[in-house]
């Protein structure tokens, strides 16, 4: 169905020509089509709407937001619209300008990272599309430069992260702010609107009304699949034989921490590959600067989070790489669906070790098929040049809750990678004579690696979810029982240190029996002319018997007096 069939306001169609639309995806067709409904009411129905990644979801409620405010019941009544990072609500920005160049209606994002002076005095000129990050929007509602009180559609942009992610107690916040929710219009878009996100959102709206895109042909058709299970000691290796074998225009690898996502990226850089990070962290001038070179093709190989790179919408995205599963199943699907957009095809490869394969049944039963798997050969891995170098990073926060290590963290910086590879010392040396004696910590065991067990891949085909994931326990359990018994220390000079054993040992007092023989000889090596000295004026003084002190008369005086 083409835009043309819907009857818009000629202003608005002018700016889906510049835009360069003419069909409607299906997300666009029935939320615009909701949206027309109720045309003879004050508020347009409010819509929870579920659509995959890159389906045209920013699209289909600015046109339906755009038209909305057009109509001249609605005259005045401004949009808000709510994104979770700045990337997003800047790509917005962007679009809603095109969309409404011919309107008359103005857009502006507001966001954190960046100086107020320039927000405060566009707001001060007038907006009346205004796209903003929570934290920002609540900045300029306590300094009084924004108000919110003529808002008459409210759109909350990637909701399953904004109601999940730490957003929500700012989310109400806002939502109080505004007009009751019978005066405004609030639409809910996201690739994945679980239960849970409509039912704290059932405070908010009336009578909403559901819209669901199916997403199979996404995420099963459009995009080959691969799951590939390698060590976590081998998934760089295997990083840079797919990144050199296959050599892919573009790639995006997810990863679950901000710290892994630096380390993997230094890495990369080491080996003759340019890459670069992106993390929420990060300043806002310096996100934009890599997304602009990602974007003009100048950065081939990006290494992000799942919240960084909500908004990231580049086009003919060649391959996606799981660098870690997910924690949360439902972020697969947003990973995956950014190198498969509009209906174009792509690939995503996910490594799965010992480390993370527990995330792997959640995936695949939300997703509900079994992703295509295979064990990593070596011909697959290309050596690693930064192997046993320590990578520094930022003492980035908030990582522990989507470490598949349970926050495991190595030192204060957290470089874990290539941790069997990486030698530590510590620096035990006293100078004597002018020679330094150096003791290494490192011990035995350590210089073992944990070798990957080999699972048959037409097995693993003919498994069910259930079936993989006990010989997943079994044989992952048995390298991890192996690893413990490396790593036990056992006492020095391989003897127990037992008391109750030791001859000098007092089992009535407790305590340790003094060799007199040896106090008295003292030890020839060790002790000096002093300590024989000391030792006797101490004995002496033991013997000798305590003597009463004799009072002087006044003394005598004074107790005798004091009875």
């Amino acid at each position: 169905m083409d835009f043309l069939d819907f009857g818009l306001d000629e202003r608005l169609m002018k700016g889906i020509e510049a835009a360069g639309y003419v069909s409607c995806t299906p997300v666009q067709q029935q939320v615009i089509e909701a949206s027309k409904k109720n045309e003879d009411n004050e508020k347009g129905p409010d819509l929870y709407v579920q659509s995959q990644t890159g389906t045209g979801k920013t699209a289909a409620y600015l046109v339906a937001a755009i038209a909305q405010m057009l109509k001249e019941k609605n005259a005045g009544k401004k949009c808000l619209i709510l994104a979770p990072t700045r990337e997003l609500a800047v790509q917005i920005e962007e679009e809603a300008k095109v969309l409404a160049c011919e309107t008359g209606l103005k857009a502006f994002s507001v966001y954190g990272g960046v100086g107020y002076e320039k927000q405060i005095a566009n707001l001060k000129k007038g907006v009346d599309i205004l796209i903003g990050t929570p934290g920002r929007i609540i900045d300029l509602l306590e300094g009084k430069n924004l108000e919110l009180k003529d808002t008459g559609i409210c759109v909350i942009d990637e909701a399953d992260r904004m109601f999940d992610m730490g957003f929500y107690p700012d989310l109400r916040q806002i939502l109080k702010e505004l007009p009751e929710a019978e005066k405004r219009q609030t639409m809910l878009f996201s690739a994945t609107l679980n239960s849970y996100v409509k039912n704290l959102a059932w405070e908010y709206t009336r009578e909403p009304v559901e819209i669901t895109i199916e997403a199979e042909n996404i995420t099963v058709s459009e995009i080959e699949q691969e799951l590939l299970h390698v060590s976590s000691d081998e998934k760089m290796k295997l990083l840079l034989g797919i990144l050199k074998h296959e050599n892919p225009e573009s790639v995006i690898i997810f990863s679950n921490t901000k710290r892994s996502c630096e380390v993997v990226a230094k890495r990369l850089q080491l080996n003759d590959i340019k890459a670069e990070f992106l993390i929420g962290d990060l300043p806002q001038p310096k996100r934009l600067q890599i997304l602009k070179a990602l974007k003009a093709g100048e950065v081939k190989c990006l290494v992000a989070t799942d919240v960084a790179a909500r908004g990231i919408d580049v086009d003919d995205l060649a391959m996606v790489i799981n660098y870690d599963l997910p924690v949360e199943a439902e972020n697969y699907v947003h990973r995956i669906g950014r190198t498969a957009r509009a209906g174009k095809s792509g690939k995503a490869y996910t490594f799965c070790s010992e480390q993370d394969v527990y995330n792997l049944p959640a995936i695949e039963r939300y997703i509900e098929m079994q992703i295509p798997a295979t064990v990593a050969y070596p011909e697959q891995m290309e050596e690693d040049k930064s192997a046993g170098i320590y990578i520094k990073t930022e003492n980035w926060h908030g990582d522990e809750k989507y470490d598949n290590r349970g926050g495991y963290k190595k030192g204060k910086n957290g470089d874990y990678h290539n941790k069997s590879n990486a030698k530590s010392y510590k620096k035990d040396y006293s100078e004597k004579k002018g020679k330094k004696n150096y003791k290494s910590s490192e011990k035995k065991g350590d210089s073992k690696k944990y070798k990957m067990p080999y699972i048959d891949p037409a097995k693993l085909e003919g498994l069910s979810s259930e079936e993989r994931m006990k010989l997943y326990k079994e044989l992952y359990a048995k390298g991890s029982l192996n690893n413990e018994k490396t790593n036990v220390q056992k006492p020095e000079g391989g003897k127990k240190n037992n008391n109750k054993t030791n001859k000098n040992y007092d089992k009535k007092n407790g305590k340790k029996k003094i060799n007199k023989d040896y106090v008295k000889s003292g030890n020839k090596n060790n002790s000096s002319k002093k300590s024989k000295k000391n030792y006797k004026k101490y004995e002496n003084v033991q013997k000798q018997p305590v003597v009463e002190q004799k009072k002087t008369l006044w003394q005598k005086v004074k107790a005798f007096f004091g009875r």
